[in-house]
């Protein structure tokens, strides 16, 4: 009875979605399940086994024709399969349609906004925009969604950018600070320093209590601070992580 003969370096795939590299003029490929590259990239998929197909690593996906161990060696400087697939899908270009990579696009065109408009305020009026107005800015500013970026990094930028067509500002954090520490008074000077606005400032028997408006790009540092109070003398309690004039919900 004759026989099927398979090459060993071919594997089989179906259903897949491909992300592709080419680094010292030889392609590289790695087989995925579609609709997990982006959450990957995202950081919503954290299980690389719930991203790849396999753990192979080939030269093309769609032939089965798996890499050679000696070029991974070469090129990437290591040979581990799993770890080359991150690096390619990091780095790669997502193989898909023309209507598919348009679908993506808009969808994480329309996420960028919404991000922005949920972290952002008019700072005239300390209110929200609609995601609609923060899309029509980033058309203004010919903003261009980059794949191989998570939609928060990319909101930063666009924040930067459409500030130059749109009047634009962080929304504050309402945060309160409690401190029995000896070194209260150096400790509110640092907080003070660190805060957009002081909202109140109490002091009772050694102890102070402020209450702050703060940059959420400066949380990291006032939270540095308290967790410096070796003795647990100093608490934070995040009161609104956004805090917008009340009254109309958006600013068209």
């Amino acid at each position: 009875m004759s026989k099927i003969f398979t090459p060993t370096n071919q594997i089989r795939l179906t259903n897949v979605a491909v992300v592709r590299m080419k680094k010292n003029g030889k392609r590289f490929e790695i087989a995925c399940y579609k609709n997990k590259v982006v959450s990957w990239r995202n950081g919503i998929e954290k299980d690389i086994d719930e991203v790849l197909q396999t753990h192979s690593v080939f030269t093309n996906v769609s032939k089965g024709q798996v890499a050679k161990k000696e070029d991974l060696q070469k090129i990437f400087d290591t040979d581990n399969s799993t770890d080359i697939c991150k690096h390619i899908l990091e780095k790669g270009e997502l193989q898909i349609s023309d209507k598919e990579r348009s679908a993506q696009l808009d969808a994480s065109y329309k996420d960028i906004a919404t991000i922005v408009a949920d972290k952002c305020v008019n700072p005239e009026t300390k209110r929200p925009y609609s995601v609609t107005m923060i899309e029509k800015a980033m058309k203004d500013v010919h903003y261009s969604v980059k794949p191989n970026r998570n939609s928060k990094q990319q909101a930063l930028d666009v924040i930067r950018l459409i500030k130059t067509v749109l009047p634009l500002d962080r929304a504050m954090m309402r945060l309160k600070v409690v401190s029995t520490s000896k070194d209260a008074k150096k400790l509110k000077e640092k907080f003070v320093a660190l805060a957009s606005s002081v909202e109140s400032e109490n002091w009772d028997s050694g102890e102070i209590t402020l209450v702050l408006l703060i940059d959420p790009g400066n949380y990291r540092q006032i939270d540095e601070l308290v967790r410096s109070d070796s003795k647990g003398t100093t608490q934070m309690e995040v009161l609104s992580l956004k805090e917008v004039v009340e009254g109309d919900t958006f600013l068209d």
